[in-house]
């Protein structure tokens, strides 16, 4: 994750030196665009995704597992835009997308403390947010914006009904939550091209009640959790 926001931090300060020599020559470019009644766009990214975990009583009572740690996992999203003028400065976009998501649990035993399990859970989303995005002014070529809404996320590889004997977790396919986030605009003469960074939240416990699982019993909520950077480009 501080790899990304590394490459995060020096591409922004390159596209600002850009939006700055640009302003200089009094360029301004898509005039008209602020006008547009709706418009669309593509949008790619990366993703961090985890879980949040409640412990059961059992956890605390029993000595079935030593520790339970979620861990980090990458991925990325690719979707499309479209974007609705409510305002000079509010907007209303869905952006429809496939989110390609790994998130990782460590655990180890009594018996074995020193062996810790370091298992990899993989989701497909369809992932399908309503945002808000409230716009600053804009200068010359450049503009910064907040966004807050609300998300729907479909795993299409969860597992809840699954039958494999392996299965160490059991996972519910739908989630809904709330995104946090922020993001610079750059006009160009032909497009915007506009990096953004969001906190993604999930509310529905994800877990599947499996007694069979010896982790079910340990693990009472299961919530997800994603740090999204993104690259817009609109019309």
């Amino acid at each position: 994750m501080r790899l990304y926001l590394k490459y995060l931090f020096v591409t922004l300060c390159c596209l600002s030196l850009m939006s700055e020599v640009r302003a200089q020559i009094h360029i301004v470019n898509m005039e008209d665009h602020d006008d547009k009644s709706y418009y669309f766009g593509l949008t790619f990214g990366f993703n961090q995704s985890r879980h949040r975990i409640k412990y059961s009583d059992a956890f605390a009572n029993t000595d079935t597992f030593m520790s339970i740690q979620p861990g980090w996992g990458g991925g990325f999203n690719l979707g499309i835009m479209g974007n609705l003028r409510l305002s000079k400065f509010v907007d209303l976009r869905l952006i429809p997308s496939i989110s390609f998501a790994e998130k990782r649990l460590m655990y180890n035993q009594p018996n074995k403390p020193s062996d810790i399990a370091d298992k990899s859970i993989e989701s497909i989303y369809i992932h399908l947010p309503l945002q808000f995005k409230f716009k600053s002014d804009r200068i010359h070529n450049f503009r910064f914006y907040a966004l807050a809404g609300g998300k729907f996320d479909y795993d299409m590889a969860a597992n809840a009904n699954s039958r494999k004997k392996d299965e160490f977790l059991k996972f519910k396919p739908m989630d809904l939550g709330y995104e946090l986030g922020f993001g610079l605009e750059f006009y160009y003469p032909n497009f915007i091209f506009s990096p953004e960074i969001k906190l993604s939240e999930g509310l529905m416990n994800q877990i599947f009640i499996d007694r069979n699982l010896p982790l079910t019993n340990a693990i009472d909520q299961i919530r997800t959790r994603s740090i999204v950077f993104s690259i817009h480009l609109e019309g």
